[in-house]
């Protein structure tokens, strides 16, 4: 049986939201902490990582994401932050400020009916966020520190969600690839 790496996802495509997110992830390299950023292309909002699922299940997740119900809502990019806190960052993010309770909604829908085709429940709570970069190591900590904290209320922008996609991950030693599978657009 063939798996794959997979997760649902809303990607941030637009070119002036991206350019902004560039902006900041130039200003955290700057900090010279051991830093793997996420690639332009590949920025988006997680709403349920899946891991490796059988190849066979696709038809199943998407048919799960076309009975999620959600009209195309706006959604706020702001402020900057980190798990597990700001000041041990190991995962560097943008908040999502507006738009959060929607994204919560669609994440819980998806949640209930994946469990009912053994998918296993998320141990983490939900908390809607742009990955942009994770922390390597401790080099430069408290360089990067000082600079997320000067970021803390950095406003990205306003962007409409209107889709939900289902992703494969091909991690390759440069990084990973994604590729979506399924779109749903409402």
């Amino acid at each position: 049986m063939e798996y794959i790496r997979s997760f649902i996802a809303i990607d941030i495509e637009d070119p002036i939201l991206t350019e902004r997110i560039e902006q900041v992830k130039n200003t955290i390299l700057s900090s010279n902490a051991d830093l793997k950023p996420v690639e332009r292309e590949n920025i988006h909002i997680t709403l349920r990582f899946l891991g490796n699922i059988p190849l066979g299940l696709v038809d199943e997740i998407y048919r799960i994401m076309r009975e999620v119900e959600f009209k195309p809502f706006s959604i706020h990019l702001k402020g900057l932050n980190a798990f597990p806190n700001i000041n041990r960052p190991r995962v560097i993010w943008i908040g999502v400020e507006e738009g959060a309770e929607e994204l919560k909604k669609i994440q819980k829908q998806l949640e209930s009916k994946l469990r009912k085709i053994g998918i296993q429940p998320e141990k983490e709570e939900f908390i809607p966020h742009v990955t942009i970069a994770r922390v390597r190591s401790g080099r430069n900590r408290d360089r990067l520190v000082k600079i997320l904290l000067e970021l803390t209320d950095i406003d990205i922008g306003f962007m409409t969600v209107n889709s939900i996609r289902l992703k494969q991950s091909i991690l390759t030693p440069r990084g990973p690839i994604y590729k979506t599978l399924r779109e749903v657009r409402v």
